[in-house]
This record gives C-alpha cells, structure tokens and sequence, in this order.
C-alpha cells in the first residue's frame, strides 16, 4: 500500500420535457450538452496547473481520460456496474449520453435541463443535490470489464476486441474476495474535493442508465493515500505511514508513456492511448495493527513513521537501500528494484465502512492503480507482495476488479466508448 512503484442549465422547453422518460430524456442531454459543453472544449493534459486548484473544473477533454493523472482530489465515488439490455443501440446511446451528462456535471453544470423549472409532471434532469456547489474538481473515468466482452461480445458486435492485455486477476494466496462486490461489465471513478459532488455525479449516470446498466457495488473514499503531485505532502494511509513517495507524477510525461498509456500496436486500436485499472479493496485489521509496536511497524513497511524515510536514511525521498530492509519489509518487495522495474501509477483511497458486527472497524485502502499491461504490471506485483510481505499478516483483499479504460474523449462530438463501437455504431 505504500507500494514505491507504484452556465446553469437554461430554461425548459415543453417540446422537448413532453418526451417523459429516460428513452426521451437522454435525447435532451446531448442536445443539451452541446451549449454546456463550451468551457469544455480545449484539449488539456491531465495534469493540467488549473486542476489542482480546489474547487476549480478539470478539462473532461483531451487525449487521455482526465482521474488518472490528474492530480488526486480528497474524495472518490467508485462504481461498478452491470449490463441488464441485450440492446445494443439502447446501450451505445447511453454511452452518448453518460458523456453528455459527464461533460456538463465535471465543469460544474447540472444534468440536462436541470433540477427544476421543468413540466411538473416529468422527474427533473437533474437530482439537484449539487447546486450551488463548485466543480470541485471533479473527474470522472470509464472502464470496460471482462465480462462485458464474454457476456455480450456478439450481442454488442465487440468479437474480437477485448485486448489481451484485459486478463482475469489470477487468485492469489490471503485473498478472501466478495463475489457480490468484486468485478462489473463496466465502471466509473468519480474523484472530487467535495464528496457530495462525487456522489451526485455517480447518482446521476445510475439514474440515467436505468434499464440498461444496475449498480453491482460501489465505494466510497476519502484522504487520497497516494499522489500524483509530488512536490505536495505525501499523504498517510490509515496505518500512519506515508503512501506513494514514488508515484508516478502528472507532470513526468516521459514515466507516463512508459508506465501507464498504451501504445500504438499494443492490443485493439481503440485502447490507443488508454490504460488498464486494477480496483482492490483492502481490508485492514486495524485492532491489532494498533496494538503493535512502533519499531515493528516500521519494520513491515520499510520506513520510519515520523518522516517517511527507508531504513538507514533520512529524508523521504532518499533513494531506499534495499538490503537494509528485513527480507518481507513491504517496500522492499514493492520497489521496482525487485520487480524488473515494475512501476504503477496509484490513485488509492482509505474508506471506513462502520463496523464488521464484532466491534471492529471496518476499514482500510481502496487501491486503485492504473498501468499499460496488468499482466507485466499488477500481477507479477502481487504476487510476490501475496507470498511473503510482512504486512498481510494486517490486511486483507476482499474485493477485486480490472477494467480497460479507455482513451479521452476529444471533443463534443466524441463519446465514451466511440471507438470501441465505432464500427456499427
């Protein structure tokens, strides 16, 4: 976990309101969109300067999806979701539609007509829970899981366009997974500095999905526990310690080319430019963790807790000795050093979800870590954190999910998804 890789909407218009329902409503959106969408149009890099300003809106276009190296925001809404239509053209329009809705709610917008001054006898455009709020930064990213290539490959006209890059995690030794709340035909990140925009922002692609897509599970988090902005204080897990000293950067082009993005020729064109995501959620034995002492606490993870240094150094950012380490300290089996130059790029979250009924705190990491190849990233990764990492003696995997995400979408004529369907669409 500390892992060293790693325009308000206008008034209404009766001819349009009179199309009650999702089916009329998601025509309203793209029309709708296309004046929302003017603050949107410059094509900026994910890290662009403005983002990091609180409260301020991310560019939703560009050559790679904005929340991936877009500096962390403090709060996340993840989503997973399954397909319930066999339709296919029902399913591309709300893709079309997601983007539409997307495009206006991340550059502070509400949702089509918006969340009242409508026909009274129609359910708004809008649920309304975010007005008067800021962007707040907010970004949200797709993904397309596995399944949604097995389940409906034909049906959809996908044969032949899952990439082979889109593996099924393996088991690995300690997992304890959820059925229930692991995997999903589809996903949306939802990352923001105010949790309410979050939440809306996710509410609103469930509500217009209806019918088409059901919430399989989701998650909440918050206190970003690694960062894509390195010259900014290293955020802590709720372990105490620091986490991502050595994530890949917004600002490191070169180490984004080389880590993250997928390049031309590898897999299906229409990953071009896009990444694959690895969702685990992390359950921490946080009573017992509490109880242990502090020198083997910085023993399991390599670093001392006060400033974040590896062992035998001083300063956080001191390049690690690795063999000064115990041989299962966490960063040590981490490091790119002993993974062939292994670096993920990480976008985890910490979350509390109330208590376990036996009085114990149900908490942890949301780890979310995105890469050019799973199969050349996560996965030779843990597997060797699954055998002998000190720290899985406090935690444990019980959630697990992959998805192809996607390239940006340029501009407002494109879509989420576009090239994927392209050829039938």
């Amino acid at each position: 976990m500390t892992n060293d890789t790693t325009q308000a909407a206008g008034g209404p218009s009766p001819s349009r309101r009179s199309l009650i329902g999702w089916g009329g409503a998601g025509l309203a959106l793209g029309a709708a969109a296309a004046g929302g969408a003017v603050a949107m149009t410059r094509t900026g890099s994910d890290a662009d300067p403005a983002g990091a300003e609180t409260g301020a809106a991310v560019a939703f276009h560009g050559a790679h999806q904005a929340g991936i190296a877009t500096p962390v925001q403090d709060r996340l809404h993840f989503a997973s979701f399954d397909v319930k239509t066999d339709d296919r053209a029902a399913f591309v329009q709300m893709l079309k539609d997601w983007t539409a809705a997307a495009r206006r709610m991340t550059a502070g917008h509400a949702v089509g007509e918006g969340a009242y001054g409508g026909l009274a006898e129609a359910p708004p455009d809008d649920t309304g829970e975010a007005l008067g709020l800021r962007p707040s930064r907010l970004t949200l990213t797709i993904g397309f899981g596995p399944s949604l290539f097995e389940k409906y490959g034909e049906k959809f006209g996908l044969t032949g366009q899952r990439p082979e890059a889109l593996v099924d995690l393996p088991p690995f030794p300690g997992d304890n997974l959820e059925k229930t709340r692991s995997d999903g035909d589809l996903c949306v990140q939802a990352c923001a500095d105010d949790p309410q925009v979050a939440v809306h922002a996710i509410r609103n692609l469930a509500r217009i999905g209806f019918g088409k897509v059901a919430i399989r599970w989701s998650q909440l988090g918050f206190g970003k526990t690694s960062s894509t902005t390195p010259d900014a204080q290293t955020p802590r897990n709720l372990m105490g310690f620091k986490d991502g000293t050595r994530n890949i950067a917004g600002t490191e082009p070169d180490r984004l080319k080389k880590f993250v993005w997928v390049g031309e020729g590898e897999g299906p064109a229409w990953m071009t430019g896009g990444s694959y995501l690895v969702a685990r959620r992390i359950r921490m034995n946080i009573e017992t963790w509490d109880r242990t002492s502090l020198q083997e606490q910085e023993d399991v993870f390599g670093r001392d807790k006060g400033e974040g240094a590896p062992v035998g150094k001083a300063k956080e950012r001191d390049e690690p000795f690795l063999k000064a380490m115990k041989p299962d300290a966490h960063v040590r089996l981490a490091h790119p050093d002993s993974n062939d130059g292994v670096t993920l790029l990480r976008r985890g979250y910490s979350f509390t979800d109330g208590t376990d009924g036996l009085g114990r705190l149900e908490a942890g990491l949301f780890f979310l870590a995105y890469q050019r190849d799973v199969r050349k990233g996560f996965i030779p990764v843990q597997r060797s954190l699954a055998r002998s990492d000190a720290l899985n003696e406090y935690i444990q995997h019980v959630s697990s999910a992959v998805f192809a995400v996607p390239p940006g979408v340029l501009d407002k004529d494109d879509w989420w998804g576009r090239a994927l369907f392209s050829k039938e669409a």
